[in-house]
Parts: C-alpha cells; structure tokens; sequence
C-alpha cells in the first residue's frame, strides 16, 4: 500500500508517494500527530506518547500497541475481537456502540466504553464524540439499509487542540453536514453501501475539512482520481491512500 499526498487547491494535482506503514504529520499543541492509514477502515494515530486503532482488522501490516481502540460497527471490516486482543496494551479501553459490545459479547474483556450517537465522553484522557453514522437511501432490499440509524458511530477525536473526525460506515447525513472545525476527516468511499467519490466530495465541501482522506474502500484509482477531481479548485487538502 502507498499514501499520495495531494494537494488539490494546486492547479496541478501533483501525487508524492510515501512507503508502506509511513506517517503523515499533523502539528498539533504539545507535539506532533502522526496518521497512519493501513487499509480500508483501520488507521493508526499517534500523539503524546499514545496510539489510537480504529477499526483495527488487517493483520497483515504492522501496528503498534494501542493505548484506546474505536470501533465504529459490526461488521468483520470493523470489528475484529481476535486483533483488538492482539494489539490491546493491558487495560487499554475499547470504545464501541452497544450493538458492537453485544456483537462482541465476552469476546472482548473489560474496559470497554460504550458510546450511543451524540455523547460525549472522555476515556483514556482523550476527548471522544460519537457522531451517527447510517444509510439513510442504501440497502440491501426496500425497506432496509445496509446501515441503520443509531447502530453504528463514526468518531471525532481530540488531540493538541486538533479535531479528526473518522467517519465510519454513512451516507452524507444532516449531522456529517452539521460538523464544525473538523482538522482532519476520513470519509468513506465505500460503494454500494456508503458512498460515491462525487458524493463523498461533495458532503466534504459542506463541513469543510481542511484536510480529508478517502478511506473504507480497495483503493481503486478510478475512485481516488474522481475524489480528487471533485475536490479541485476547493481549499481542502486531500491525501489518498493506494495500495
């Protein structure tokens, strides 16, 4: 897998490519961030001596021991209890909706956290907000969607006074819209169940991010160039992450 960096309020899109497992950095009060996207929905954040796993399911890249896990659904794309045991430092807290929790049952000990759409909470000394994360047109059949309202949570994550926002598996909705002085955003491309690159950029160009990653897909090209593309001429930065 590699990370192009690139800069989509240019004239020009102009790819860096950076290798496997590699950092970006992000400035932060009391040091820098360093983001680690791995594959589809996992990333690893680093800050202050603590790592952050979201979505930690790929067991074939690297990752370091995590101080916090955030787990934003149910689905094996999300929810791995036998590689959250893996990379779990002892007594490392497990943030997750109820529907998570139930999912995991006792496959996932003690602490865990449970955060339903909307709160607000502070565990392991790390401001956390749940933001709902659903279908609201997709589904399998009428009537149903791949991801209902109030199960599944994306996250916005606090870190030196820097807002990062991980998305989870939604549709742009109202409350995505509604989001304020978000630093860094990952939102997924994810198709048919989430969304589109046209639609991901164009719920993007709403909140404003400053700096957004496609992520929750194979990275397919075709995807990334239409991200970018639908990006252009905007003041968003946004980095895509390839195989």
């Amino acid at each position: 897998m590699r990370t192009f960096l690139t800069s989509v309020c240019a004239t020009a899109l102009v790819a860096a490519s950076i290798a496997a497992g590699q950092s970006d950095t992000l400035p932060a009060a009391g040091g820098d961030i360093q983001i680690t996207p791995i594959m589809r929905a996992s990333i690893q954040i680093e800050f202050a001596g603590k790592v952050i796993q979201v979505d930690p399911v790929v067991k074939t890249d690297p990752k370091q021991q995590a101080d916090l896990i955030l787990v934003t659904d149910i689905h094996a794309d999300n929810l791995d209890p036998e590689e959250i045991a893996k990379i779990r430092k002892p007594g490392a807290p497990v943030v997750m909706p109820a529907a998570a929790a139930t999912e995991a049952g006792t496959k996932i000990p003690p602490p865990t956290t449970v955060m339903a759409n909307g709160e607000a909470k502070t565990v392991a000394d790390i401001s956390i907000v749940a933001v709902p994360a659903y279908n609201a047109r997709r589904g399998p059949k009428p009537g149903e969607f791949y991801h209902p309202k109030g199960r599944g949570n994306g996250y916005i994550v606090t870190l030196g006074g820097k807002r990062l926002y991980f998305a989870g598996d939604t549709e742009c909705t109202p409350e995505m819209k509604d989001l304020k002085t978000i630093d860094v955003a990952f939102v997924p491309i994810n198709m048919p169940s989430t969304m589109t690159p046209a639609e991901a950029a164009d719920c993007v160009k709403v909140f404003q991010p400053k700096i957004v990653y496609p992520y929750h897909y194979e990275g397919q090209k075709n995807d990334e160039a239409f991200f970018r593309a639908f990006l252009r001429g905007t003041q968003i930065e946004a980095r895509v992450q390839t195989k």
